[in-house]
Order: structure tokens, then C-alpha cells, then sequence
């Protein structure tokens, strides 16, 4: 039987030996490094919530971000401790809430049918969605077509678990001059933006100072959590979803992808990008 009193910790590599390569000039056999996928359950009050496929680092970053963005707590302050247990089977985050948070967080349980990741389950129709209506984010910085590419560059120089792994996704928060404030990996892409966003509020950064950017295609849950992070421009590596794009028009955020060097297309309020 294992110690469950102290099990062992879940690094956020893995070194895979023994693989074989083949190639032109033949078989060799080689070492890699993988990026870790760990189950992460969210548990606030005592009650579980969730359970996440994550990267196991910045978990405490992942916890506030998952809060603020999903609704649980409005404030970062509303969080009073979070505790990370690692079991066997996965990593569990012990999250106290005020009262009040947790009593709203019963309230809505109890309405809805299933929850995962994706960001829409158990929501009965888009009409529920409260993000969908004008202005709800900030007026947000306007920013040179260069600085975009400033950005996305610093974002992928910055990304210490992807050149081990070329497995995980980044967010980053970049400022008007596009150095980038912040960086945040994950194997998922979602995952990256909560733990930045949770990263942010700790750190007290305004989120109407600047931008994000993200080394992934732009899907409605990323613009979701940006909106109601205050971010008011995205930017993405890949393309966008429809459904992203119609969000960002309704809530006033400029939406921008194919973000690869001196290009990129802007879909959404242009108007805060010179050209």
C-alpha cells in the first residue's frame, strides 16, 4: 500500500528514455522530456466542484483565475486560503471562499445539469451567457500594429516549459510598449489564461494597461475569460472561432489572430490598433 500521508509530488515534466527515432539515416535511440498532465480538483468549502486536466505549476494562480472567471468570487480578496494536496490519483486545491460566495455557489449548483471544461455545459441556452451584451469591457489601451509582434515574440522566448516539452500552450499579459509582463503555460489553453489572469490579480496588475496574448487559436471560452478578467485586446497566435468573434463584437474587445510576426488580422475593433 503506498503512503498516503505523503505521496509523491507531480512534477510538470516528465523525462520519457529509451525512445527510437527513426530517420534517413536510420534508427537511433533518444531520451524526451513530456509535459505532465495531472487531474486537478477544485474543491471549495469542502465541496467538490471540478476536476481539471492541468499542468501541475501555478496552481495557486490557476485557482484564483478559475474563481474570477467562472464567477465564483468576484474579488481575488473573497478567497480567504488555498491549500494543494497531492494524491496518488491527482492533486486536489483546497479553496476557502467568503460565505456569501460559497452560499451563491450552492444556489447555482443546484441549477445546473453537468459541468467540464468546456465552458457551456449546463448553461440552457446562449441567451444565460451574461457576457453576451455591448461594453463590457474596459476602454482598454490603443497599441501599434508593431507592438503586437513585439509581444507574441517575448511570448514564445518566454515559454521555459514548451522548449523542454513543445506540449503546453501560453498566456501573456504585455503592456502598450509590448513587453511582456507576465507569462503563464499550461497544457491547456484555457488553463494557461486562468492561471495568468489569477497570476495578475495577485500581482494587482490593471488589466485595462494592456494586452493578452495567447500562443493558441482564439476560442469562445479565452475571450469569456478575458472579458471578465477587463481585458479589453486579445491577441492569438491561430485563428479565431465564429463564436469568439461574435463575442468580442458584442462586448467591445478587439479581437486579433494569425498574430505571426509583422501580420495578423484583426476581427474585431480595429480601432485600437494604429496601423
Amino acid at each position: 500500500m503506498p503512503d498516503e500521508t505523503c505521496p509523491p509530488p507531480h512534477p510538470t515534466l516528465l523525462r520519457h528514455p529509451g525512445l527510437r527515432r527513426d530517420d534517413d539515416g536510420g534508427c537511433s535511440t533518444i531520451d524526451d522530456v513530456l509535459a505532465n498532465e495531472v487531474p486537478v480538483a477544485l474543491v471549495y468549502n469542502g465541496i467538490s466542484h471540478a476536476v481539471m486536466m492541468a499542468s501541475p505549476a501555478d496552481l495557486e494562480d490557476f485557482a484564483i483565475g478559475f474563481s474570477l472567471a467562472e464567477g465564483i468570487v468576484e474579488r481575488a480578496a473573497e478567497i480567504r486560503d488555498i491549500e494543494r494536496i497531492d494524491h496518488d490519483a491527482g492533486i486536489e486545491l483546497t479553496i476557502e471562499i467568503a460565505p456569501a460566495r460559497f452560499a451563491g455557489l450552492k444556489e447555482r449548483r443546484r441549477s445546473l445539469t453537468g459541468r467540464t471544461g468546456c465552458g457551456l455545459c449546463g448553461i440552457e441556452s446562449l441567451e444565460a451567457l451574461d457576457l453576451i451584451r455591448p461594453g463590457t469591457v474596459p476602454a482598454g489601451p490603443t497599441i501599434g500594429a508593431d507592438v503586437i509582434a513585439t509581444a507574441m515574440a517575448g511570448l514564445a522566448a518566454g515559454q521555459a516549459l514548451n522548449r523542454e516539452s513543445h506540449a503546453v500552450h501560453a498566456a501573456g499579459f504585455a503592456g502598450p510598449d509590448g513587453a511582456v509582463r507576465l507569462i503563464r503555460e499550461d497544457v491547456g489553453r484555457h488553463n494557461a489564461v486562468d492561471k495568468l489572469t489569477g497570476a495578475m490579480a495577485r500581482a494587482g496588475l490593471d488589466p485595462a494597461a494592456g494586452f493578452m496574448v495567447v500562443t493558441s487559436r482564439c476560442s469562445y471560452e479565452i475571450v469569456q475569460k478575458a472579458a471578465r478578467a477587463g481585458i479589453a485586446v486579445v491577441c492569438a497566435v491561430s485563428a479565431p472561432t465564429a463564436l469568439a468573434v461574435r463575442l468580442a463584437e458584442g462586448l467591445g474587445m478587439t479581437l486579433v489572430a494569425f498574430a505571426r510576426g509583422p501580420r495578423h488580422t484583426i476581427f474585431s475593433h480595429a480601432e485600437r490598433i494604429r496601423p
